[in-house]
């Protein structure tokens, strides 16, 4: 396999690959992108420079080609011209010289054989030579359709993880001063200071619970002196 036809194969491959499956499977897609934008800028300067030897191959070979169409053409016409002149000398007479040139005739008509052959010889892999280029110039151009497709992406890609990131560090500073929020920093000083009211008002009402307590129990005493004087003002009656 040549180099142009590997390289030819990597540009297929690459052209074919689908960019969003790829990203699906990639555990970092960034990095994933940044792969694949290096492999298809290192890819389209190596087929870009095949494209180029490939021209360049194509058309000496075409410039041969046409050097042995005129050729051809023109041994051609020496074969004619010959062939007259050895008709001319028979008919006068001058077998000799007719002969010469019959001889004449028949090295130019094998010369214009000869560039034949190699113009018949050439066209093929010309063709095929052009087949390629087309194929490589299609291929290219698909490629950079990809990478264009691949900045955009990366560009998207990155924007939108900086996005979410900043986003999420929006929604932590706003997390940590949300005094409804029960995690946060506000939340669990006010918390606290919820119960050290609640153990304030608590020990308020101990106290307050004892002070009742104690008039209780002087209000139990109290009837225990007015059950003694009624039950003496009964007795003094009797």
């Amino acid at each position: 396999m040549t180099q142009k036809q590997t390289i030819l194969g990597r540009i297929s491959q690459l052209a074919k690959a689908n960019i969003n499956s790829l990203l699906d499977r990639a555990e970092d897609p960034e990095k994933m992108l940044d792969q694949l934008v290096r492999d298809y800028t290192n890819s389209i300067a190596e087929a870009e420079e095949a494209v180029a030897q490939t021209i360049a191959n194509v058309r000496m070979a075409e410039a041969d080609l046409r050097s042995d169409e005129e050729a051809a053409q023109e041994w051609g016409r020496k074969a004619g011209a010959a062939n007259r002149k050895a008709d001319e000398l028979r008919g006068s007479g001058d077998t000799a010289g007719a002969d010469k040139f019959d001889n004449l005739t028949r090295v130019a008509l094998q010369r214009q054989i000869q560039h034949e052959n190699e113009a018949n010889a050439a066209r093929p892999a010309i063709e095929q030579q052009n087949a390629t280029v087309d194929k490589l110039k299609e291929g290219l151009v698909s490629m950079k359709t990809k990478l264009g497709e691949l900045k955009s992406k990366r560009g998207t890609l990155v924007a939108r993880a900086r996005s979410v990131e900043a986003q999420g560090k929006v929604n932590e500073a706003m997390r940590s001063i949300d005094v409804m929020d029960p995690t946060s920093d506000l939340g669990r000083f006010e918390e606290k200071i919820k119960r050290e009211e609640a153990l304030v008002a608590g020990r308020a009402e101990a106290h307050a619970t004892s002070i009742e307590d104690q008039f209780d129990e002087l209000e139990d005493h109290s009837d225990d002196a007015e059950i003694e004087a009624r039950l003496a003002a009964l007795r003094s009656k009797g």
